[in-house]
Order: structure tokens, then C-alpha cells, then sequence
């Protein structure tokens, strides 16, 4: 019971918890932002939103692609709706947070032989042996 205990209360099982908790109401909103707004819209626009009926025969088996259209629209207008209104927003958001960050120093620079990457103050490529010419860091543009 104690390893059960300790499984249940570290930290990524309760993240995923939380995570799949607010993915399902999540879901429900923009489900219902899509049949309550994006589809009657649609249904403004074009005039009938619901496929449903659309069917056709073959050697007498009827083929009702409706519901399979009504799901594919459905899907595509989720898919806009989460882009939209989430991952648009969340990656400028975060775009505008990391512009002051300086980016970090290399630790690994080319081969001028062999075009491997080879650790900065390494003076023999491990690929080709060629001897490196060893850069001294001045702290130029810092």
C-alpha cells in the first residue's frame, strides 16, 4: 500500500490527473462552441448545416456518408476552434516571454575537415583526427 501511496502522489501522476480533468471539460467547451455558434453560423451562411441525409445506393446497399461528413466538419471546425482560440494565443504568449533571453553558448562546433560536431575545446576531431585549431572566447558582443 505504501509503494501505491507514493506512486499516486508524485508529482507527473497528478499533473496528468489535472491534465486529463481539464482536456475533458475543455473538450465540452469547444464542443459546445462549435454546435452552438460555429454551426449555426454556418447554418446562416450556407443554410443547412446538417449532412446527415446524404446517402447513395449501390447494387441495393445504401451508403448514408452524412453522418461521416457531419463528423468530418465537425472535426475540422474543433481542430480551427482549438488553434484559434489555444495554441495561437499560447505561442505568441510564449514568444513574447523568451524575447529578452540571451541564447545559450555552443558546446559543440564543427570539424573544418569533416563537418562533424566535435565539443568546442576539443584540439583532434574523434571522426577524421584532423588537428582543430583551438578558438579563444574573447566575450565579444556580451
Amino acid at each position: 500500500m505504501k509503494g501505491f501511496r507514493q506512486f499516486i502522489l508524485r508529482g507527473n501522476v497528478l499533473d496528468l490527473a489535472v491534465a486529463v480533468v481539464m482536456g475533458a471539460a475543455f473538450g465540452a467547451v469547444v464542443t459546445a462552441l462549435v454546435k452552438d455558434l460555429l454551426t449555426p453560423l454556418i447554418a446562416a451562411i450556407v443554410g443547412k448545416p446538417d449532412f446527415s441525409q446524404i446517402k447513395f445506393t449501390v447494387n441495393g446497399s445504401e451508403f448514408m456518408i452524412g453522418e461521416f461528413v457531419n463528423a468530418i466538419i465537425s472535426f475540422l471546425l474543433i481542430g480551427a476552434a482549438v488553434y484559434y482560440f489555444v495554441v495561437l494565443p499560447v505561442n505568441t504568449l510564449l514568444n513574447r516571454l523568451k524575447r529578452g533571453e540571451v541564447p545559450p553558448d555552443p558546446t559543440t562546433k564543427k570539424c573544418p575537415e569533416c563537418l562533424s560536431d566535435i565539443p568546442i575545446g576539443a584540439r583532434r576531431c574523434a571522426f577524421c583526427t584532423s588537428a582543430v585549431v583551438l578558438e579563444v572566447n574573447s566575450g565579444v558582443g556580451r
